[in-house]
C-alpha cells in the first residue's frame, strides 16, 4: 500500500479543525476513506471529518496552500475518482435536517441522507425530491440533478433547491440564491461539486402525505411483450405517475417471498401522487398478466419510498452504465431482454420514463439534465469476488449494442465514468459551467470528481 507522511501540523490543519483526522496507518483511516462504491479504492494522504463549516473552509485552504489534491466525500455514492494522494473532506457529521414547515422548506448539512429527510418532513405531510435509495446522501445527488421517485410531477431535485451555502475554492463563504450570485446558483442546481463545497442547502418541499406506489413481478419471458407495451403507455402517462421496467434478480432478503428469493423476474415500479394511481396503471398491469407478486398500495412517502425501490444495498464494487434515447425500437427491446437473461450476471436492466415536470422547467432551471429525453436504459453489475471479467463482457456487450440507438447523452448522478461528464449536459449548459468554473474555481481545486475544467478563453465558453 502507497503511505503518505503528511505531518498533521505541516499542512495547516492543527487547532483550527475541529473534527478527527486520520493518517494512513492510523486506527479509522480505513473506514472513513471508503465510499458506497468500492470499485473506488481511495488512498488519501489525509483524512478530515468535518464538524463546522468553519472546518470545511480549513480544509480548503490548506490543500491550497500546500498544493493537496482536494475531494469530498459523505455517504460515498457519488464518488467517481479516487482520492490518492488527496485531502480528503468528509462531511459525513454535517447531517442536520431543519423542515419549515410553513414555507415547505428543507435545510440540511452537506452529511444529511435522504431517510432522515424523508421521516423530518413527513411529519407535516411533505416530501422531497428524494433518492431513491434512502441511505443516499442528499447534497450531492442534489446538485448532480437528483432523479426521484416523483420527479415526473415535480421537476429534478436540482430544480427545487432555493439556495446554498458554499465555501469557495478561495476560502469565501457565500449564499448563491437567484438573486445572490446567480450565476453560481444556476451552476449548482445540476453541474455537480465543481464550483465549492455546499455547507447547507436550502429546498423545496411537496404536498405528499400519501402515494400510490409499490412493484409487481412478472416471468422474465413477458419481458419484450410488456417492454414493447411501456414504450408506447408511457408517453401518455400523466405527470403525477413516475414508473419504470426492470429485469432483475430478486435479492435474497426475508422482505421476498420465500419461492421468489434470488430468482430473476420482470418488473414494474410506479409511483403515483394522486387518488387515480390504481387506473392510470391499469393498462399496463393488463398488459403483463397475472402477476407473480403484486405489491401495489396506498403509503405514507417514506414508506413508498422504500417499498418501491427495495432494500438498500450494502456498499460493493459494482459497475453501472446509462444510455438516454429519444424511442426504444425493437432492437433496444431484444439488447435489454437478453441482457436480463436467466444467466446474466447483472443485477438490473431498468427502462425509465423520464418527461413530465422534468421537461418543462422554469425559465431560471439550471444545467441538470437533457430535458427532452423521454427514456433511459440503465444497468448495474456487482462485481463479486471471483473476478469482474463476466460483469464486465455482459456490460460492454450491452453498451455496444445499444450505443447506435442512444442519444449519447447521460444524467449526472447516475453517471459513474468520470470521463464521459461533458455527456451529462447540452453543449450550450457545459459551455456555460465551464465559464462559471473559471470565475469560481479557476486553478480547478474541485477537479476529483465528475470535473469540469474551467474555461480558458472568454469567447469559448460564451
Amino acid at each position: 500500500m502507497t503511505r503518505y507522511h503528511v505531518p498533521l501540523q505541516d499542512i495547516g490543519l492543527g487547532r483550527r479543525f475541529g473534527g478527527a483526522v486520520f493518517r494512513p496507518g492510523e486506527v479509522g483511516y480505513d473506514e472513513h476513506r471508503l465510499g458506497w462504491n468500492r470499485t473506488i479504492d481511495s488512498r488519501p494522504a489525509l483524512i478530515a471529518t468535518a464538524t463546522t463549516a468553519t472546518d470545511v473552509r480549513t480544509a480548503i485552504l490548506a490543500a491550497r496552500e500546500h498544493a493537496l489534491p482536494f475531494a469530498v466525500q459523505a455517504t460515498g455514492h457519488g464518488t467517481v475518482v479516487a482520492a490518492d494522494g488527496a485531502l480528503l473532506l468528509r462531511t459525513t457529521a454535517l447531517n442536520s435536517v431543519d423542515i419549515d414547515p410553513h414555507r415547505r422548506v428543507a435545510r440540511v448539512g452537506p452529511g444529511a441522507v435522504w431517510a432522515d429527510v424523508n421521516r423530518a418532513a413527513a411529519r407535516y405531510g411533505l416530501a422531497g425530491l428524494a433518492g431513491r435509495c434512502s441511505t443516499v446522501g442528499v447534497t450531492g445527488y442534489t446538485l448532480g440533478g437528483g432523479q426521484s421517485w416523483l420527479s415526473r410531477t415535480f421537476g429534478f431535485a436540482a430544480d427545487s433547491v432555493v439556495s446554498a451555502d458554499v465555501v469557495t475554492a478561495d476560502g469565501t463563504a457565500v449564499t448563491a440564491t437567484a438573486r445572490r450570485h446567480p450565476d453560481l446558483f444556476w451552476a449548482l442546481r445540476g453541474g455537480g461539486g465543481n464550483f465549492g463545497v455546499v455547507t447547507s442547502l436550502e429546498f423545496r418541499l411537496h404536498p405528499v402525505a400519501q402515494v400510490y406506489s409499490g412493484m409487481s413481478l412478472y416471468p422474465l419471458e413477458h419481458a419484450f411483450g410488456v417492454l414493447a407495451a411501456y414504450r408506447q403507455w408511457a408517453l401518455d402517462e400523466p405527470d403525477a405517475m413516475n414508473t419504470a421496467v426492470l429485469l432483475l434478480r430478486l435479492p435474497p432478503s426475508p422482505l421476498i417471498p420465500e419461492p421468489l428469493r434470488g430468482k430473476r423476474v420482470l418488473a414494474i415500479r410506479a409511483f403515483h401522487h394522486g387518488d387515480d394511481g390504481p387506473r392510470v396503471l391499469a393498462p399496463l398491469l393488463e398488459a403483463a398478466g397475472p402477476p407473480l407478486l403484486d405489491a401495489f398500495g396506498t403509503r405514507t412517502f417514506p414508506v413508498a419510498s422504500d417499498a418501491t425501490n427495495g432494500p438498500d444495498a450494502p456498499p460493493m464494487a459494482n459497475r453501472q452504465e446509462i444510455e438516454l434515447f429519444r424511442d426504444l425500437p425493437d432492437e433496444v427491446l431484444h439488447a435489454i431482454v437478453e441482457a436480463g437473461a436467466a444467466d446474466s450476471p447483472l443485477a438490473f436492466v431498468e427502462v425509465r420514463h423520464w418527461g413530465g415536470a422534468m421537461a418543462n422547467p422554469g425559465a431560471d432551471a439550471g444545467p441538470a439534465g437533457h430535458r427532452d429525453v423521454p427514456f433511459s436504459v440503465m444497468a448495474v453489475a456487482p462485481y463479486p469476488a471471483a473476478g469482474r471479467t463476466p460483469a464486465d463482457t455482459a456490460l460492454d456487450h450491452l453498451a455496444g449494442r445499444l450505443r447506435p440507438y442512444a442519444t449519447g447523452g447521460s444524467f449526472l448522478t447516475l453517471l459513474t465514468d468520470s470521463t464521459k461528464t461533458r455527456t451529462a449536459f447540452t453543449p450550450a449548459n457545459y459551455a456555460r459551467l465551464t465559464a462559471v468554473k473559471r470565475d469560481w474555481d479557476p486553478a480547478n481545486i474541485f477537479r476529483l470528481g465528475h470535473n469540469i475544467p474551467p474555461a480558458t478563453d472568454r469567447k469559448a465558453a460564451s
